[in-house]
């Protein structure tokens, strides 16, 4: 037989209890941080992926179309054997993936790691996490529901911090940003892949309106980039195809 999934113990051990509002719930095979708490009123999209059906379907049909639409053809597991790469991962490391939905990517990172690394898999929505208990279960990997806008982690705590597909989707992504570069110790590497506002007219507007009727956001080309150079980011690196860009960063040693 092979190891047992990670209990939701080695989750609880890294959070800031300063930094909670209220005792973790563990009972449903994850850590919630967030009861029935319901801070924001969801867009279109935001309710997508707080939805059952969206969930079950999210891993096998809803991704793979998704990236198919954004990246021009790039297939998910290209796409994770990417994030992989840009994260340099590998031995005992803490690995964050904000907004990880039903865990696909965060199971691929746990298998990445070794001896007491940890890949710890963050959303705040129930049926998403409820789906990565059931189907990414695996050694090296725990599931957390909470609030990316204030990551329930000390300072500097984790060695690759990685969002894919979800900054466009979130409520205040700058302040999500800021907190997944306040969470990367120094020599960590964050990646990320998301939106990206064409540049020529009239596609440009046309996408602008489309993605503002269903609660998505469309970053300019130098938006994310320029946020990762303000936060002293270096190696910094992007990548653009289609409707999507790829960028990652390294927080230097000193």
């Amino acid at each position: 037989m092979g190891e047992p999934p990670v209990s939701t113990a080695r989750v609880r051990e890294l959070l800031d209890p300063s930094r909670l509002d209220r005792e973790p719930d563990d009972s449903a095979g994850y850590l919630d941080l967030l009861g029935d708490t319901e801070e924001y009123r969801r867009t279109r999209a935001q309710r997508a992926m707080h939805s059952g059906l969206v969930a079950s379907i999210y891993q096998r049909w809803w991704r793979p179309a998704l990236t198919v639409l954004l990246s021009q053809g790039a297939t998910v597991e290209e796409e994770g054997r990417e994030a992989v790469r840009l994260l340099d991962l590998g031995g005992p490391m803490r690995v964050l993936d904000v907004a990880c939905g039903p865990g696909n990517f965060t199971r691929l990172f746990a298998s990445a790691l070794s001896g007491d690394g940890l890949a710890v898999g963050l959303d705040a929505s129930e049926p998403m996490l409820a789906r990565a208990v059931r189907d990414n279960a695996v050694p090296r990997a725990g599931y957390l529901r909470a609030d990316a806008r204030r990551l329930p982690f000390p300072t500097a705590s984790f060695d690759a911090v990685c969002c894919y597909a979800a900054l466009y989707l979130v409520p205040e992504p700058f302040t999500v940003l800021s907190e997944m570069l306040r969470v990367l110790a120094p020599g960590g590497r964050l990646a990320l892949m998301t939106s990206l506002r064409p540049d020529a007219e009239p596609l440009r507007t046309a996408a602008s309106g489309l993605a503002w009727a269903n609660g998505l956001r469309l970053f300019d080309r130098e938006e994310l980039t320029g946020v990762l150079r303000s936060a002293g980011l270096v190696d910094i690196r992007q990548r653009a195809g289609g409707f999507a860009q790829f960028v990652s960063g390294r927080r230097p040693l000193d």
